[in-house]
């Protein structure tokens, strides 16, 4: 019996900006991303890569006002790709945790693939832009995220010094527990209660 593809590619075309996206949720962590914003690129391929995601993701966005509706609308697009890949998340782990350090920082992630979006985060930021991203907006991109791939979401740093180190961290966990979550657990039913997800 062939096991289906857990495959999403969608484009997303607002005033703002123009995004063509492509997730393989059985993929090896082959990312290719271009957003026009370093740092997020930078987090976006790691999450992939440790997720085992491959992702092909290219945005063209109004940076000339600023990195918000970018950062938002790739997030956005994302999570959007996730819940149809996912399908109606028959056979999946659903829930993931994970613990991330780097360097001094640590990070601790837990996602359930409810189907009820709930964003908690909490990364303790200090800086206003790491690289050309305002590190708000990077609290933003977890809030997006699981918007709208329909999840329960908690992130939070609990150390660290270096806000480069603390934000990769954190989406090192995210990925890491949606690995776990995203896999296949040998059974053919909705891992609910209700019978949905």
């Amino acid at each position: 019996m062939t096991t289906p593809a857990r495959r999403a590619e969608l484009a997303r075309k607002t005033r703002e900006t123009d995004i063509r996206l492509v997730l393989d949720l059985d993929g090896t962590g082959q990312a290719d991303v271009a957003t026009g914003i370093g740092f997020l690129d930078h987090m976006l391929t790691t999450l992939a890569r440790h997720a085992r995601f491959d992702l092909e993701l290219r945005c063209t966005g109004d940076l000339e006002v600023d990195g918000h509706h970018t950062s938002e609308d790739c997030a956005l697009a994302l999570g959007q790709a996730l819940d149809q890949a996912l399908g109606d998340r028959r056979g999946i782990a659903r829930f993931g945790h994970a613990y991330a350090p780097l360097d001094e920082a640590l990070a601790r992630a837990v996602v359930d693939l409810s189907g009820r979006p709930w964003p908690q985060v909490a990364l303790g930021l200090q800086r206003e832009r790491i690289g050309d991203l305002d590190t708000e907006l990077i609290t933003h991109v977890f809030q997006s995220l699981a918007i709208a791939a329909r999840a329960s979401l908690h992130v939070d740093v609990l150390r660290g010094d270096n806000d480069h180190h603390r934000s990769e961290s954190a989406f090192k966990a995210l990925a890491l527990a949606l690995r776990q979550a995203v896999a296949r657990d040998g059974h053919s039913d909705i891992p609910s209660t209700k019978g949905v997800l």
